[in-house]
């Protein structure tokens, strides 16, 4: 039993020996191309990013061309060092075809993540830093990855995208502001001209209330308690429920001082006396 053990182990060890003086050189060769392929292919991807982003192209998209470039240079490498060593890279290609069709099969729903981001990317429909809205999504775009857009909103909460829903759908790019709008009833006896000054210049006077595009005041509805003033401002995305809350909060003061009279709902019952 020791005996046999023995001969296979000097077989494998005869084995490993002939391998290496037959290949030897051939070895020693492709390793070196194998490293030079590897730098080179690095060098090329950081050379290949810079002069993209240089040019104003958007990182995301340069980011994805240099590492596709970088993959390419590895894989033609990979095949002259193989060749090097005499190994027909034949079977490779053919399995390499096989996995590549099984995993497009897999992972279907990455790649359509994959393909909606480059069509942002391309496209480009919104930028960083813009507001969008997605899906009853609402928020700053921190991130755009091939795969996935990140939202950020007031709350600081990051709110994370697959791209697929994102491409074909309605999206409202407000730039980097939100419209904020609002209402406040006043009584029929009050001026609207009135009503509708106080409230401007209380808007002009809050500092985060954007004057262009310029705000819009003016009667909404005929209520059955008052007419309806309505008024619509844009304000900076991350400062919405803020300045929305602080701006509602001035008009009704300044509505107060000027004395104009904010209704409430009232309804008038009338009792008749029943007759026979």
């Amino acid at each position: 039993m020791i005996d046999q053990e023995l001969a296979q182990l000097e077989s494998v060890y005869q084995t490993i020996v002939d391998f290496l003086v037959r290949y030897s050189f051939q070895l020693v060769g492709a390793v070196i191309i194998i490293l030079l392929g590897l730098w080179f292919a690095s060098k090329v991807a950081k050379w290949l990013f810079k002069t993209l982003d240089n040019k104003g192209l958007d990182i995301t998209l340069a980011n994805f061309i240099a590492n596709v470039v970088k993959v390419l240079l590895i894989a033609i490498t990979v095949m002259i060092a193989l060749g090097k060593l005499g190994i027909s890279i034949t079977p490779f290609v053919a399995a390499l075809g096989a996995i590549s069709l099984g995993a497009g099969l897999a992972i279907q729903g990455t790649l359509s993540n994959y393909g909606a981001g480059l069509a942002i990317i391309l496209t480009r429909p919104f930028v960083l830093k813009n507001t969008i809205t997605v899906k009853g999504y609402t928020g700053l775009v921190e991130e755009i990855n091939l795969a996935t857009t990140v939202l950020i909103n007031e709350d600081n909460e990051r709110v994370t995208i697959p791209n697929r829903h994102i491409v074909g759908e309605i999206l409202k790019n407000t730039e980097q502001n939100s419209l904020v709008e609002g209402l406040v009833g006043v009584a029929y006896s009050s001026d609207p001209d009135q009503v509708i000054s106080v409230i401007a210049a209380t808007l002009e006077s809050i500092e985060d209330v954007q004057q262009s595009p310029s705000v819009k005041i003016g009667i909404d509805a005929f209520a059955d308690s008052g007419i309806n003033i309505s008024y619509r401002f844009w304000v900076p995305t991350p400062l919405f429920h803020q300045t929305k809350f602080t701006a509602n909060l001035a008009i009704y003061k300044a509505l107060l001082q000027a004395g104009v009279q904010i209704p409430f709902p009232q309804r008038e019952v009338r009792i008749l006396d029943a007759k026979d």
